[in-house]
């Protein structure tokens, strides 16, 4: 009865082993997105309106009756959009890392998680992550007549790194 109690404890020693290494395999099969991660990065977005690696995630598909939709956007470091703008202007909500702002003409701002940016209507602008930290927004991008967003040209490496331009 001994030695059955033994193998026993040792048979469920070698399950509860296996099954934290599992556990660790299957977590590290899971790809990080900071300290939230509360929404999956979703699709790659075209290299020919960002520069670096950024995905967006649909949250609220617009349709007949709500004209606003929203997604997820996650920016690896360095990433960002080219300068664009918004027929029916742009919110733009910091969830998580570092992100960079800044409207044409106008010094870049810092976003940090829990930061809030109105764009203006037909505002050129651009957003990304800073060159050191992923950055996570939400964008609420309202359907207009003259078009969700127009793109224009990449935002230049001397324009992202402009340390003069700064504010927060």
């Amino acid at each position: 009865m001994k030695r059955y109690k033994g193998l026993v404890r040792l048979q469920i020693s070698i399950l509860l082993t296996l099954t934290h290494i599992y556990v660790n395999a299957q977590a590290k099969n899971v790809e990080p997105q900071g300290s939230t991660a509360i929404f999956p990065k979703g699709e790659l977005v075209p290299a020919s309106n960002f520069t670096g690696t950024a995905w967006v995630h649909p949250l609220i598909p617009a349709d007949s009756i709500f004209n606003i939709p929203v997604s997820s956007v996650t920016f690896e470091p360095g990433a960002r959009s080219f300068w664009h703008s918004h027929g029916g202007g742009q919110g733009i909500i910091a969830i998580d890392g570092v992100g960079f702002y800044q409207e044409k003409g106008k010094p870049i701002q810092i976003l940090r998680k829990g930061d809030a940016v109105k764009c203006p209507p037909d505002t050129p602008h651009w957003h990304g992550a800073s060159p050191d930290t992923h950055f996570v927004q939400l964008a609420v991008t309202p359907n207009h007549a003259n078009g969700r967003v127009k793109w224009l040209q990449p935002v230049t490496s001397a324009e992202y790194s402009n340390p003069k331009g700064y504010v927060r």
